[in-house]
């Protein structure tokens, strides 16, 4: 019989609710056992073999969890994901890892020195529009790949009441949100940039984050990667656009994943979950074997569980993390730079210090 993992979900907010809990009780070798709720008990609701404590300390009292899962507010994640460490749990921190890479350093060092496992929820490595996107690129279908831009554009014009998401605290804003997203994959598909120029806006009226960034990363080879994101475009543009020597992939549309979660779907239940509709495909116009090839091109399925199952296999059979702690750290760095090249208004060089 294989290992189970107990594992500890500390917030039950949209995070937990639509992504970690649902995906945990998904994948085989994992156990929901406890939940940190405040004030409800919404996760004992659906999930009734779960056991629901009002406080982390109660969490990390129970010998049987191994693995605790952050989910919290970005500006509480260093202080629980440290306690968990110390306690001598596995961790996940779900993004942005941390307010600033002084404080990732800290964790990493803290999970060496306890020897546990330390891993960033950065899911959207298993969109399946990224995952199309990586091969695309991987098996040269457009030549040298010159330049890249990436769009996660919303409408909320309005400030949203009653979250932290809308306050003004460490790690707030678009740019640790979104923009976690979008610079983890630039670096899963390009390593780590060369230099970084921001343009951070506060586009709603009153608002108290930044809602608003295009931030341009250039990288070895001349390739050049445009990262933007806004919570006031109503009419959506492509999600990636991708040149290069031999030709584009143009594709539209977001990973259904998300939207199923928000329902309440789980994703064992659907055989065909994380699977796009043909008219979201994305659109190849490229030259292969000498002829000119336009032409729909299948998105590969998307999967969260992936995630999970990795850090199953890690803590089970020892098999290395697909997010490694030090890939979370260099997010969080360029995300520093980016803040600063807009307050000095200038193109930064990439520096790890």
């Amino acid at each position: 019989m294989s290992k189970i993992t107990e594992v500890g979900l500390v917030g039950y907010g949209m995070a937990g609710q639509a992504f970690h809990a649902p995906i945990i009780s998904s994948v085989n070798g994992l156990n929901l056992k406890t939940v940190v709720e405040r004030r409800e008990q919404k996760a004992k609701d659906r999930y009734p073999w779960v056991s629901s404590v009002k406080s982390v300390e109660e969490l990390l009292a129970d010998p049987e969890i191994e693995l605790v899962v952050i989910a919290t507010p970005n500006a509480t994640h260093f202080d629980y994901a440290r306690l968990a460490l110390e306690a001598g749990k596995h961790v996940v921190v779900d993004k942005p890892f941390t307010a600033t890479s002084a404080e990732a350093k800290t964790l990493i060092k803290l999970a060496q020195e306890k020897n546990c496992l330390l891993s960033v929820f950065q899911n959207r490595r298993w969109d399946g529009d990224f995952q199309t996107v990586r091969q695309v690129i991987e098996q040269g279908l457009l030549g040298r790949v010159v330049e890249v831009e990436v769009h996660y554009d919303r409408y909320i014009n309005y400030l949203r009441p009653h979250t932290w998401k809308e306050e003004e605290n460490p790690g707030a804003g678009i740019v640790f949100d979104l923009g976690s997203h979008l610079i983890d994959q630039a670096q899963v598909l390009f390593g780590l940039p060369k230099s970084v120029t921001a343009d951070i806006r506060r586009q709603r009226e009153d608002s108290q984050i930044d809602d608003a960034f295009e931030l341009i990363l250039n990288f070895e080879k001349g390739i050049k990667v445009t990262l933007k994101a806004g919570m006031l475009v109503r009419e959506k543009g492509p999600h990636f656009i991708v040149h290069g020597t031999k030709g584009s992939f143009v594709k539209y549309g977001l990973d259904p994943q998300e939207a199923a979660l928000k329902l309440g779907l789980m994703p064992n239940d659907d055989p065909l979950w994380g699977q796009e509709p043909t008219e979201d495909w994305g659109v190849l116009n490229t030259e292969v074997n000498g002829l000119h090839y336009i032409g729909k091109v299948e998105t590969i399925r998307g999967d969260y569980r992936a995630y999970y199952e990795n850090i199953s296999a890690a803590l089970s059979q020892g098999i290395k993390l697909a997010v490694k702690p030090e890939e979370a750290l260099n997010t969080i760095r360029i995300i520093e730079l980016a803040l600063e090249s807009q307050k000095q208004q200038r193109t930064l060089t990439y520096s790890a210090e």
